[in-house]
């Protein structure tokens, strides 16, 4: 079965659907999700989106505090396009129905998270990524130029490699035609051919056993494109977020926001002790890659499962009205914020790498955009500034959608694309086969690929992965098409991403730390 589009969006986060929304009156928009639109990382982003709205803040407080976090590898250039477009993207998702907390005099109640030197963040309560996956949903939805097909997986992009023609990475002439995708419900695989695509489909939580990220984030869009001979870069930085809700077997991990500590909360040990003043003059508000390591120290010198964040001190009532949800959940669970201390741990929270794109949102390959999670835009260097990733989403979505719809009177549908292969797949395979090595991949990445490495952790990690792949690469090439599968196989890819290029990182900075390279390298000596 073959559709043709104007516009294919593979993912309906923040930035997929903002780019949909952007683009359908230019063309036929088809987006595509594999479970159903309102599943995204967005809507698990309790905090808040960053931009510069009052002073005493500005745009250069905004940009350097970016920077700093950075770690020396942001392109300031891109810093500065996302900062000083943040706020005309913060007004188009009102427009959309988006609301933000304000306080009685009519200005957004802003939130400080770590490595703010300002009150910056907006949010709306702390389900801040709810409330606008909510309203973009709902626009989506209603609007007459967008084909939503949910339950649908986007297998593989099609470039010249599906007409026979020899494709190499850094070859400038790859061209985009499209993706493969599977129908959830019928098994069967649609040849959806587009003018112009975009990946917005997320990021790799789901690589460690301790994740924020729900089930969804499995590398889908690097894979794809790492595939199809595009650009990945930057994959060693993971983000491990340091303060996920400590409640053994829950899957994905509770996040319990920054912004508690940006209201006041304090990081403490197991016997009640503060401990950040050892590690960052700004204790509990300094940046994620720091405050992570710090947790991680403790627990490992101490021997202890978790730590303890404290909001036992804050006013009660505010406390509650400022985190309704975080409140509702640790009660569930027998936990009182208001006079109890929280357990926390740190879990894989975000990747700051990923697709290299442009300033346009524009990969290697031509016909194909990325935004959100999955691409490496700049912005965030070797550590993610806290609430800078939904206004990144945002903001490359709407460089994304000029550039499409710019370049659409050039763009056309290849028409001679054949339809997907199913010749030598026979049967689905047992799915033990499948759980089993699942399991032993985030173990591997989880115990060895962590929030601190080493040459040899690194080295025992993609040795063990090389056996998980080719055991998983003969049963792709032996089954029938499952979700389960084809999940696995994209995180072995980004798996195998993440290791080489933290093997190549011969030094130590923002949330790569290798202790056998405990020192940074002069940024001359890098570049």
């Amino acid at each position: 079965m073959k559709k043709e589009v104007d516009f294919l969006v593979i993912g309906s986060g923040l930035a997929g659907t903002s780019f949909a929304l952007k683009v359908a009156d230019h063309g036929k928009v088809c987006l595509i999700s594999k479970t159903n639109i309102e599943e995204t990382n967005t809507q698990y982003a309790q905090g808040g989106i960053a931009a510069v709205t009052y002073e005493p803040d500005s745009y250069e407080k905004h940009i350097q505090d970016t920077l700093i976090a950075g770690d020396g590898l942001c392109d300031e250039q891109v810093v500065r396009n996302v900062v000083r477009d943040a706020p005309a993207q913060i007004e188009e998702l009102i427009r959309w129905g988006a609301r933000f907390d304000k306080k009685s005099n009519g200005e957004f109640d802003l939130a400080r998270e770590g490595g703010h030197s300002e009150k910056r963040i907006l949010h709306h309560k702390d389900n801040t990524g709810f409330e606008i996956q909510k309203k973009l949903s709902e626009q989506a939805r209603k609007h007459k130029n967008i084909e939503i097909l949910e339950d649908h997986f986007a297998v593989d992009l099609i470039t010249q490699h599906h007409l026979g023609i020899l494709v190499k990475r850094y070859n400038q002439n790859i061209r985009c035609f499209g993706a493969y995708v599977l129908d959830l419900k019928t098994d069967q695989v649609i040849t959806l051919l587009a003018k112009t695509t975009l990946i917005a489909a997320g990021g790799v939580g789901n690589l460690y056993h301790t994740t924020t990220n729900p089930s969804i984030a499995t590398g889908d869009g690097i894979a794809m494109v790492y595939r199809a001979k595009g650009i990945i870069e930057n994959m060693e930085f993971v983000q491990f977020h340091p303060t996920s809700l400590y409640h053994p077997g829950e899957r994905p991990s509770f996040l319990v926001s920054e912004a508690l500590r940006g209201f006041g909360a304090v990081l403490k040990t197991q016997d009640s002790k503060e401990f950040m003043d050892k590690y960052d003059k700004r204790k509990s508000l300094a940046p994620r890659d720091i405050v992570a390591r710090a947790i991680d120290n403790e627990m490992k010198s101490r021997g202890d499962d978790y730590v303890f964040l404290d909001a036992s001190h804050l006013d009660p009532e505010e406390l509650v009205s400022h985190f309704p949800n975080i409140h509702e959940k640790c009660l569930s669970i027998g936990i009182d914020i208001r006079k109890d201390m929280i357990p926390v741990v740190p879990a894989a929270h975000y990747m700051c790498g990923g697709i290299k794109v442009d300033e346009h949102g524009a990969t290697w390959i031509k016909q194909l955009y990325a935004a959100g999670e999955t691409s490496s835009t700049g912005l965030h260097g070797a550590n993610r500034l806290a609430s800078n990733s939904l206004i990144e989403a945002i903001v490359y979505a709407d460089r994304s959608a000029q550039s499409a719809i710019s370049e659409a009177s050039k763009a056309s549908i290849q028409k001679n694309v054949p339809d997907w292969d199913y010749s030598g797949t026979s049967h689905p395979e047992e799915m033990i086969l499948i759980t089993q090595n699942f399991k032993e991949m985030q173990q591997i990445m989880s115990n060895y690929v962590g929030i601190v490495r080493t040459d040899l952790r690194l080295n025992r990690a993609l040795v063990r992965l090389e056996i998980i792949y080719r055991e998983t690469e003969a049963l792709y090439r032996k089954s029938t098409l499952s979700k389960s599968l084809c999940e696995l196989r994209n995180l072995i890819t980004a798996g195998y991403l993440t290791i080489t290029m933290a093997q190549d990182r011969k030094e130590s900075r923002g949330l790569h730390y290798n202790l056998d390279y405990p020192q940074k390298k002069a940024l001359h000596d890098i570049f």
